[in-house]
């Protein structure tokens, strides 16, 4: 979730009115008041004429009222996939393709971990902890910070170590992508051995022609 104006500093809080839509909005109209000043066409209470187009831009502009991303909680790890689904869909054409794609990984990674961790889910298994929560919580929570700026803001606007915040967004999903990678990675080699392991048992069960009559 994106922190509450009431906790955001003065600064950010102004940023955030100035890079907004209904503010840009407000901006083009009063500089089109400007330049029919400019031009000579209103010499005339030019002033409250580009304060009134100002006004007229920035009520135009429907507000942003954001996105709720949540997949809720406790949800199969077909439910879980299908909504992923419809997160992405969700944001595809309010994001930036790099993100767009890093996201698809994500998703990609989840689905491909869910249904083998919870076949053999275990109290206290780490990684399916990591994997759900990374589906119903933090990949979620993560973009909805994200989508509810303004365009300009997030790619423009320097919020930490001189970082944008889509600068800080990449870095979090690539964060969150290795960790999945990783994941993948130690199921397989597990998967691999478990399967050594069985194709063994089976030599040694099955190996000779008369097990039958064992």
């Amino acid at each position: 979730m994106s922190a509450p104006a009431s906790e955001l500093g003065l600064r950010t809080r102004l940023a955030l009115f100035l890079y907004s839509s209904r503010n840009l909005a407000g901006c083009a109209c009063g500089l089109a008041g400007l330049a029919l000043h400019w031009t000579g066409l209103v010499q005339h209470y030019w002033l409250a004429i580009v304060a009134g187009l100002y006004a007229i831009g920035y009520l135009a502009m429907p507000e942003n009222r954001g996105y709720v991303l949540s997949l809720g909680s406790e949800l199969a790890a077909d439910a879980i996939g299908a909504r992923l689904a419809e997160l992405v869909k969700s944001i595809s054409r309010s994001v930036e393709p790099d993100v767009i794609e890093r996201v698809q990984h994500i998703q990609e990674s989840i689905v491909t971990l869910l249904p083998r961790l919870m076949a053999r889910e275990q109290v206290g298994d780490r990684s399916l902890y990591t994997v759900r929560q990374t589906a119903l919580q933090y990949l979620p929570a993560t973009l909805q910070s994200y989508v509810n700026m303004p365009v300009a803001f997030r790619r423009l606007h320097a919020v930490r170590d001189g970082k944008t915040p889509k600068a800080l967004l990449l870095e979090q999903l690539d964060l969150l992508d290795t960790k999945l990678k990783e994941i993948v990675t130690s199921v397989a080699e597990n998967d691999a051995q478990a399967l050594l392991v069985n194709g063994r048992f089976l030599e040694e069960k099955f190996g000779k022609r008369d097990f039958l009559l064992a």
